[in-house]
């Protein structure tokens, strides 16, 4: 009589190659795999740096701009009996000290920052920066001024939204400084239908040796001269430049890059001297705002 196996039937020695789907993979859809994997670790690094640059940086520079600010309050609360009878006003301190404050109504009434000596990254990382080699608020000369616009306080973000005849007010030890921001280069040749403007009053196109200074204009990171006395004219002495006191700010242009600078002129038009018995009291316009 004949029985029946029931045990597992042998195992076959033939091993199936790529074309059947057996074990072995893909080598195309692994490098893929991997470069995918790398691609997605590659754009969270870099959402990491940008939330740091942009949020983080933000935090840690708002906390330094308010010590900033703190310590000059307390340095002019300090004045001595001579400064203040003499009105002298002093900007020499150290690198990254305050000088300055600068508002722009335009911006909202909280738009304020304190101003400091020199424009080194550690100084810039707190606010803007005093070109040292420009001039000093409310002299004549060119009072040059750097900021960030993106990360770290961000302070010239929206430099590019100033309107010719927008107030940039700077508050110094004894004094404000009014500003006002000169005609851009499409405005010059029809300024004239802006004179019923009263915040434009003072502000117009310089004339010689100012012909090349604009509102707004976009320059390679190398152009130093911006900020000359006479803005883009190095060949004009500092005593031909002693006729108008002019603010420049610059920044980085386009955002998230340093391809280029974005630089506003402006040219002083009033100062308000502060009154001892009234040290609360501001000028007029700061209430210029939005």
């Amino acid at each position: 009589m004949s029985t029946v196996d029931h045990s597992d039937p042998p195992v076959s020695d033939t091993r199936v190659g790529p074309a059947g789907g057996g074990n072995r993979r893909d080598p195309v859809r692994t490098a893929v795999r991997a470069i995918g994997e790398l691609l997605i670790t590659a754009g969270l690094v870099v959402l990491l740096f940008v939330v740091y640059e942009v949020y983080v940086t933000d935090i840690t520079s708002a906390a330094k701009q308010r010590d900033a600010t703190a310590a000059l309050d307390q340095e002019w609360q300090q004045s001595t009996p001579e400064e203040q009878q003499q009105r002298q006003e002093h900007y020499d301190g150290p690198e990254g000290s305050g000088i300055a404050k600068m508002y722009v109504p335009a911006f909202g009434a909280d738009y304020s920052f304190t101003i400091l000596r020199g424009t080194t990254e550690k100084t810039l990382e707190v606010g803007p920066g005093h070109y040292t080699e420009s001039g000093d608020p409310g002299l004549p000369g060119n009072f040059a001024v750097a900021g960030h616009r993106v990360g770290k306080g961000a302070p010239f973000n929206d430099i590019d939204l100033l309107n010719s005849c927008d107030a940039i007010v700077v508050e110094t030890r004894f004094s404000w400084f009014v500003y006002r921001v000169l005609p851009k280069a499409d405005e010059v040749a029809d300024w004239a239908s802006r004179a019923a403007d009263p915040r434009c009053t003072g502000v117009g196109p310089l004339g010689a040796p100012y012909d090349r200074v604009v509102g707004q204009e976009i320059v390679s990171p190398t152009q130093g001269s911006v900020i000359l006395p006479v803005p883009n004219r190095d060949d004009v002495t500092d005593n031909a430049g002693a006729t108008a006191s002019l603010m420049t700010l610059t920044t980085c242009h386009p955002r998230f890059s340093d391809r280029e600078r974005l630089v506003v002129h402006a040219v002083m038009v009033k100062q308000w001297a502060k009154n001892p018995d009234k040290p609360g009291e501001t000028p007029p316009e700061l209430k210029e705002t939005s």
